[in-house]
């Protein structure tokens, strides 16, 4: 069988690399962030493989496919079709669940046609997408707007202070004279003060002609409560009111659980056929595991093969690591990684062969324990006859290569190069970064910080977690760990900050700004850049601003030219007027040492420092390459980014900060462990300087530098949203109940 040949590569940093990939073999692709790792796999041999299956079909289909362009590579000889699982969030509509997403929604459908009593129809009648079986309040949504009572009235004020906050029914307005003049409060009356007729007379009476109004109300007038009023009049999405106050909609709105099917999302016929008890959405609303247990109890004849492949799709899930969702979880609450996990159910049990799969750091979000499972899946997809290549760091998954690429040297312009390739055996003793961090001792943390007082969160309920009361040492490093779907997020994410708003969350959640937003003005080393260039050549700092007076008019400064395709995904081209730069040729002539604004945007963050050294923003630039990001332009969109490429940046801007609570979640995502070692040096140095730190994550080297650990578990779910432990490493690998403890114990060979 011969081997994928890939002569002569130079998509992005790439120096002209060539390379051989053995086939129906697992392939890991190894190297720091920026190292050109992506652009190889997924530009180059993942982008090529898709292309190429385009041109098979004809152009009327063609056109209706994602578009992929030539990588920058002289040729690649016996490419196999590839499939790609990215971690790109699966997202979708309000209708768009677990259990659609990988099918087994329909199956439980099939099911519940066959075997549930009383009999309520075919398996489209148990679709929450469907006429025939969604709930007809909420149209199988399961949820419904209403109106946000606490944020609609100021109960602290008067009807004449201006208590319903409404911009159509601020005093003055003909709406609000409905109520002052109705003749049934006291204007000056603090709602507060009202009695519980006049509360309810204000928000829900139906319309009707009020008995004693005052003068200058209308003879032909009728009173109705306010929710009464903005329901009738606003509610409705589809209404013209609605579209012209949108925003001020979204203010006082929230979403609840539709009165009439309690988020089911179905109607009371489907949902009164039941199964041992269960109906439906009963089953939808289980955790997969739980799920699997009431199926072996389904015996009915006619349905052992459908309860038999259910069982088994449901089992995928369960074997990476994702037992704790329900099939009725939204997809737009998925994180990157169990998206990508979600993605790889299909596929596991795929009878084709001969197939490349590519994975983007799969283990992402992933305890060591879950890890483990993964691996056995991918190994399982290899040993069908398929061609596995996987960009990922964890050293738990390199160690299941049959080959392995290192990339590099370094990042951005400094990469691009193969520093090793072959077995495992030999990246330990490659010169690398890679090699290196095989070689390097791992040694526990055996002097931990003593804790200068402590948080307390108190008697935590949310999710899956149950009256937890916790301390957290102040003025040390803290890492809480657990298995994926354990309570971690919940408790230190959600809860913490509740009980302590001063907590500072770093995540990996989008940054402010829009698609036009940049490294350059998201630190704010923008407004800087501008101004040199508006004093060198005596204009406005506007002519460099891609949002201003600089902005090419083709492409109002995006770069690119977006193409509205309706029902299909917009395509993004290239601006030819700007070659993409944004900037109209005017701005483009005037130059600063030398160079134009868009070539200063095209520079990485490295070469910035050296640009403008001495200057003041070589400071806040330097920080970011600390991160780490030094491989990054500084005109990178900023929608472009990776979530933990994202977090690092949002770090940039509070590194220098004292005394403050910080929570980061899952800080090394898409790190190498030689990122990982500077990332820790910044987290200590926060910690010297008086903050304390609290890290959620997975990743073991992080572990091992804690001052302090809590593992919250045993397991995810509903087996998880306990403190398992909580003290120093020393007594952690010491713990039985602890996964983490057993998983660390191991690894450090302690």
């Amino acid at each position: 069988m011969q081997p994928i040949s890939i002569v002569n590569a130079r998509q992005n940093n790439l120096k002209n690399i060539s390379l051989t990939l053995p086939k129906n073999k697992i392939t890991v692709f190894t190297g720091v962030s920026g190292s050109g790792k992506s652009s190889l796999v997924f530009e180059t041999i993942g982008a090529e493989a898709q292309r190429q299956l385009n041109e098979t079909y004809d152009s009327f289909v063609r056109h209706r496919l994602q578009h992929y362009g030539q990588p920058d590579v002289d040729k690649i000889e016996h490419l196999n079709v590839a499939i790609v699982i990215n971690q790109k969030r699966i997202g979708g509509n309000a209708r768009s669940t677990v259990g659609t997403a990988t099918d087994t929604f329909t199956l439980l459908r099939l099911l519940f046609s066959r075997a549930g009593q009383p009999f309520a129809g075919y398996a489209n009648a148990f679709s929450f997408n469907n006429p025939a079986g969604m709930c007809p309040n909420c149209e199988g949504l399961g949820k419904v707007n209403t109106i946000h009572i606490d944020k609609l009235i100021d109960k602290n004020k008067s009807l004449n202070e201006g208590a319903i906050n409404f911009p159509t029914f601020q005093p003055g307005s003909y709406r609000w004279a409905r109520y002052t003049l109705s003749g049934y409060f006291d204007n000056d009356k603090k709602i507060r003060d009202y009695t519980p007729e006049e509360w309810d007379l204000l928000l829900n009476a139906p319309e009707h002609k009020p008995p004693h109004p005052l003068p200058g109300w209308g003879k032909t007038q009728l009173y109705e409560g306010v929710i009464t009023r903005i329901t009738r009049t606003y509610l409705k999405r589809e209404s013209r009111s609605f579209t012209r106050n949108r925003e001020e909609m979204y203010q006082v709105m929230r979403l609840d659980d539709c009165p009439v099917c309690h988020g089911a999302r179905l109607n009371q016929q489907v949902l009164a056929s039941r199964i041992k008890g269960k109906n439906i959405a009963d089953c939808a609303a289980m955790q997969v595991n739980e799920l699997i247990s009431f199926l072996e109890h389904v015996k009915t004849k006619n349905v052992q093969t459908v309860v038999a492949e259910l069982i088994k799709r449901l089992q995928h899930l369960a074997d990476i690591g994702l037992s704790y969702l329900s099939l009725g979880r939204s997809t737009a609450t998925l994180s990157g990684g169990e998206s990508q996990r979600i993605k790889m159910v299909k596929h596991l049990g795929s009878s084709l062969t001969g197939l490349i799969y590519i994975f983007d750091e799969p283990s992402t979000g992933l305890h060591p324990a879950d890890v483990q499972r993964l691996n056995r899946q991918v190994e399982q997809l290899r040993d069908k006859g398929n061609t596995i290549l996987i960009v990922e760091h964890d050293p738990d998954i390199i160690a299941i290569a049959d080959h392995v690429v290192d990339m590099g040297p370094k990042a951005g312009i400094h990469g691009g190069e193969i520093v090793y390739q072959g077995g495992l055996s030999g990246l330990k003793r490659s010169k690398g970064l890679t090699g290196a961090y095989f070689r390097q001792q791992h040694i526990l943390n055996e002097h931990p910080r003593k804790a200068s007082g402590y948080f307390t969160i108190s008697h935590a309920t949310l999710h899956n977690v149950k009256d937890v009361t916790l301390r957290i040492p102040k003025g040390v490093l803290n890492v809480v760990t657990g298995v994926a779907g354990s309570g971690k997020s919940t408790l230190i994410n959600q809860v913490l900050p509740e009980q302590h708003p001063s907590a500072k969350l770093i995540d990996q959640s989008p940054l402010r700004g829009s698609r036009r937003a940049h490294i350059a003005s998201y630190t704010g080393v923008f407004d800087y850049i501008r101004s040199l260039f508006a004093k060198a050549n005596k204009t406005s700092a506007g002519m460099f601003s891609a949002n201003s007076e600089g902005a090419c008019p083709e492409c109002k400064g995006l770069g690119i030219i977006i193409l509205d395709l309706a029902f299909m995904d917009d395509v993004e081209e290239l601006c030819d007027a700007c070659n993409g730069s944004g900037y109209n040729p005017q701005a483009l002539r005037y130059k600063w040492h030398h160079k134009n604004i868009a070539e200063v945007l095209a520079m990485t963050v490295e070469e910035a420092i050296t640009f403008f050294k001495g200057h003041a923003v070589e400071n806040t630039l330097q920080k970011v390459e600390r991160l780490g990001l030094g491989y990054l332009t500084l005109g990178q969109s900023l929608n472009t980014f990776s979530g933990g490429e994202r977090q690092r940046l949002k770090l940039a801007t509070e590194m220098e900060e004292e005394g403050q609570l910080f929570i980061f979640d899952e800080p090394t995502t898409g790190l190498h462990a030689s990122d990982t070692a500077q990332l820790m040096k910044i987290f200590h140095e926060m910690v010297d300087k008086g903050n304390t730190v609290i890290i959620i994550e997975h990743n073991v080297e992080v572990i091992s530098q804690a001052d302090w650990v809590i593992d919250i578990g045993p397991g995810a779910g509903n087996k998880g949203g306990k403190v398992v432990f909580e003290g120093t490493l020393k007594d952690l690998v010491k713990a039985e109940d602890s996964v983490t403890g057993k998983y660390l114990k191991a690894y450090y060979s302690v």
